[in-house]
């Protein structure tokens, strides 16, 4: 009879444990859908240009683009070391080095908001800075101007969709749930790191192109 209230108690523990479980997990879902959501609404909103801005530009804002481009590349370097640290098994330094990373990333995102708010827009290949493209402009950018567009494209897509990934396998490895983080950076890593590293490409590409 005890071991019987024994084995229904140690059940019942085990049933509350998965129920704490499933109600962190849902919890976390729903932040990291919360936060995802508020970050491409805010992006998105700052492109329309509909805020207003300080009648004044700041002077840390020329600044802003080299910052995010230097923020980017170290965060390219970092992913490798990080890569480079669980193919050693050495657990520690591959989360302290991914939290890094996110870390920088998280500063990354901060920087390219307020440069989209502040910064006038500015289109590859406009060589007098009057915001629009003449025949001899075209011609002279050339086809690197597809180039620039499909790169500039493809990592502002998978910027927005990484965000999600990232955040989850963040929560996995923290929690140690080996197999669920494997399975989530097996996606999040490759596109985490062509996103960095077109970030890079993309600032070399438009930097000539600033008129401020």
């Amino acid at each position: 009879m005890r071991l019987k209230t024994q084995r229904i108690s140690l059940d019942s523990w085990i049933l509350t444990l998965d129920s704490q479980k499933t109600m962190t997990d849902k919890f976390i879902f729903r932040f990291v859908a919360a936060v995802s959501v508020f970050v491409f609404v805010v992006v998105f909103v700052l492109s329309l240009k509909v805020i207003p801005k300080p009648a004044q530009m700041p002077a840390f804002m020329p600044f802003l683009p080299k910052l995010n481009a230097i923020l980017n590349g170290t965060c390219s370097v970092l992913l490798l070391i990080s890569l480079y640290y669980i193919k050693k098994l050495n657990i520690t330094m591959h989360k302290r080095i991914n939290i890094l990373a996110f870390v920088l990333s998280s500063l990354f995102l901060v920087s390219y908001i307020l440069f989209h708010w502040l910064a006038p827009e500015t289109k590859y290949g406009d060589l007098n800075g009057d915001g629009v493209l003449s025949a001899a402009e075209k011609i002279t950018a050339g086809n690197t101007r597809y180039f620039y567009y499909v790169l500039l494209i493809t990592h502002i897509i998978l910027a927005a969709g990484v965000l999600p990934l990232i955040l989850l396998s963040f929560y996995r490895g923290l929690q140690m749930q080996v197999e669920k983080h494997r399975k989530l950076v097996r996606w999040a890593f490759p596109i985490w790191l062509y996103v960095t590293i077109t970030g890079v490409i993309v600032y070399l590409m438009i930097s000539p192109y600033y008129h401020f």
